[in-house]
C-alpha cells in the first residue's frame, strides 16, 4: 500500500515532465492537462504558500524536485507572474523556430496564447518591467516602443486612438497575406479574412495598405517598423 501511495505522489511530477517537454515550461494555466490529468491545477496548488507542505525539509526537497523538471517553474520567485513567463517562453520558442521579431504581430499565437499582442504590450510598457524582465527581453532583441516621430504627429493623436485596433487588424491581415502569397503587393480590391484574438474580421486589405502609405507620416516608428518587417518598402 505504501508503494502505491509513493507512485501516486510521483505521477504529478511525471505529468509535469511531460508538460515541460511539450511546451518548454511549467508556467501553465490552471486548466492545463497532461495525460488527461489536471496538471495545471496541481501546479497552481503547489505554488501557493505552503503548497509544498508544512515540513520545511520536505518542502525544500519538493522544491528541488520541481526545479529539476524546470528551473523556472516558479517564476513568482523571480518577480513576475506565471502568465508573463509562459508568454515569454512562447516568444522565445517562436524565434527559435525561425520567426522574425517584426513578424510576431497581433494574431500570432503559440500554444493558444496571443504572443503578438503580448509582445506589443511589453514594448509599450518596457519601462515598467523589472530589470531582469528587461534583460531577458533585450536578449531576444525586444526594444521599448518608440513614440511618434514628430510633434506634428500629435495632430493625428485622435486618429491613432480610434485607429489602433484597425491598424492591429490590418497588420495581422497583411502578415497572413504575405506569408501565404510570398509577396507584398496587395491588389486594391483584395479583402482578407483574418482572426485576431479569437474574432473573425474581413479586412479590406488593399485599401488598408494604400491608406497606411498615404498617412505614413502619422505612423509611429513602431508601426513603420512592423510594416517594414513584413517587406513594405515605403515603410
Amino acid at each position: 500500500m505504501g508503494h502505491r501511495r509513493f507512485r501516486l505522489r510521483q505521477e504529478p511530477r511525471g505529468r509535469a515532465r511531460l508538460l515541460r517537454g511539450e511546451s518548454g515550461t511549467l508556467a501553465a494555466p490552471r486548466h492545463t492537462t497532461a495525460l488527461d490529468k489536471p496538471v495545471g491545477q496541481w501546479l497552481t496548488n503547489i505554488r501557493r504558500p505552503g503548497g509544498l507542505g508544512k515540513d520545511p525539509v520536505r518542502a525544500e526537497r519538493r522544491a528541488a524536485q520541481l526545479a529539476a523538471v524546470d528551473p523556472l517553474g516558479t517564476p513568482s520567485a523571480l518577480g513576475w507572474t506565471v502568465d508573463w513567463h509562459r508568454h515569454y517562453v512562447g516568444l522565445a520558442a517562436l524565434l527559435d523556430e525561425g520567426a522574425l521579431l517584426t513578424g510576431i504581430v497581433p494574431g500570432v499565437t503559440w500554444c493558444g496564447d496571443g504572443i503578438g499582442r503580448w509582445l506589443l504590450r511589453q514594448q509599450r510598457d518596457f519601462g515598467r518591467l523589472n530589470p531582469e524582465q528587461q534583460k531577458r527581453l533585450s536578449e531576444l532583441g525586444v526594444k521599448p516602443a518608440v513614440q511618434a516621430r514628430t510633434a506634428s504627429a500629435a495632430s493625428g493623436a485622435n486618429w491613432a486612438g480610434r485607429g489602433a485596433e484597425a491598424f492591429t487588424r490590418g497588420l495581422a491581415a497583411l502578415a497572413q497575406y504575405v506569408e501565404r502569397e510570398q509577396r507584398t503587393v496587395v491588389p486594391r480590391q483584395h479583402n482578407e479574412q483574418v482572426t485576431v484574438d479569437g474574432q473573425d474580421h474581413d479586412v479590406r486589405l488593399g485599401v488598408w495598405v494604400s491608406n497606411q502609405k498615404m498617412r505614413r507620416d502619422r505612423l509611429s516608428e513602431e508601426q513603420l517598423g512592423q510594416l517594414a518587417g513584413l517587406g513594405i518598402d515605403w515603410a
